[in-house]
């Protein structure tokens, strides 16, 4: 190491009491945070693209430093669709530091890490106050039994009004309206059933139908409309 001869020339002063850094909640417990290893948690957290026209939902759950489960959501961008099925296979199994500079291939999925790095390392974890923190696959209960991400997609004009597309409990076929022309449910289909039905030996027709659902006052509602198409 280098000093300057200003550093050089100067008395040596003695350093007073050093107390270490303050501790964090982690898991339970209350941490002093010195080395990557020392940080565990459990925590989502949002990035996006530089030019905004996608997003992503990171979900990392991290023991004693290492990347034990990640969930990478992504919306807007077709191509990130394919930079999280990369981001998935890089981020396991790296130090949290490791992930925080690697490059995950979207914007939108670094932007995430970052995000997900200060809540992590300054104790904001969703599993701060949980003793041990939560079991690896915790994050596959965000995606419910069809393990599909929760998606609401609106779309509308002033001149026409809304139209529901899609909603958590899956793909919107059918909007009820009211004799106002008033939104006052819908219908839909949940395509992670749908699909378990037809892994099960269903036609796909009959798998359709089985995995129909209503919301609202769908049933006799004065006018039904196909939200894609009407």
């Amino acid at each position: 190491m280098i000093y300057s001869s200003e550093v050089q020339h100067m008395c040596s002063v003695a350093k007073g009491a050093y107390h270490g850094p303050a501790p964090i909640p982690e898991e339970g417990k209350w941490v002093q945070v010195k080395e990557i290893k020392d940080v565990s948690g459990f925590t989502h957290g949002i990035g996006w693209c530089a030019p905004q026209q996608g997003c992503c939902k990171l979900t990392l759950n991290v023991k004693e430093g290492i990347i034990e489960e990640a969930l990478v959501e992504t919306l807007g961008c077709s191509g990130m669709t394919h930079s999280a099925a990369m981001a998935s296979e890089i981020l396991i199994g790296k130090t949290l530091l490791e992930a925080l500079n690697t490059d995950l291939v979207c914007d939108a999925i670094n932007t995430a890490m970052r995000e997900l790095f200060l809540q992590i390392v300054y104790g904001r974890s969703q599993s701060a106050f949980s003793e041990d923190g939560l079991p690896v696959g915790a994050s596959l209960e965000d995606l419910g039994k069809g393990l599909r991400s929760q998606v609401g997609t609106m779309f509308a004009t002033k001149v026409k009004g809304p139209r529901y597309l899609e909603m958590a409990e899956g793909y919107v076929t059918r909007c009820a309206l009211d004799e106002d022309n008033l939104i006052i449910g819908y219908e839909f289909i949940n395509l992670g059933k749908m699909m378990d039905f037809i892994k099960k030996g269903d036609d796909a027709a009959t798998a359709l139908e089985k995995a129909k659902g209503s919301y609202g006052r769908f049933a006799g509602a004065a006018k039904y409309i196909d939200p894609r198409h009407e």
